[in-house]
């Protein structure tokens, strides 16, 4: 049985870096860089962010922020799942500490950009409550994006 762990740290590690870069490369096979909306590690550092990471056995398997956003909301940003672990639900374990630390600190929403060219992603999203809402933000209408959001804490 794996042992799978959610833990909030710091992103600047070399195993978070190699997915981050897949990540990258993953999204860069999908979709034209105007509709890819990647934020870089330094971003993932600011105060505003809570960066999770996933472990397997120890190892680094998954990674994901939510990026407060000041108005009591927060995003997704650079979730991301090691492909040598798909099936282990740690999407799913990422999403739930997230979910977690939203209501701990008292945010009434949790929005997210992603692209329409990735069911798994979509679905996990779906299956987790999350519905699809208009642009957020600094965001613009993109024929490739989907634009999702989840009321958390005193607004479920």
């Amino acid at each position: 049985m794996t042992a799978i762990t959610i833990a909030e740290e710091p992103p600047r590690q070399p195993p978070v870096l190699r997915l981050l870069e897949l990540s990258d490369a993953y999204a860069a096979s999908l979709y034209p860089a105007e509709s890819n909306h990647m934020v870089d590690v330094s971003t993932l550092e600011l105060p505003a962010v809570s960066f999770f990471v996933a472990r397997s056995d120890g190892e680094i398997v998954g990674c994901c922020a939510l990026v407060e956003a000041g108005d009591g909301t927060a995003e997704i940003k650079r979730m991301f799942v090691d492909p040598e672990a798909r099936g282990l639900k740690v999407g799913r374990r990422l999403l739930a500490a997230m979910e977690a630390k939203a209501e701990r600190r008292g945010l009434t929403a949790i929005r997210l950009e992603t692209g329409i060219h990735q069911p798994e992603a979509i679905g996990l999203y779906k299956s987790s409550g999350y519905v699809e809402r208009p642009p957020f933000g600094s965001y613009l209408a993109d024929p490739l994006s989907l634009f999702m959001e989840k009321r958390v804490g005193a607004a479920t």
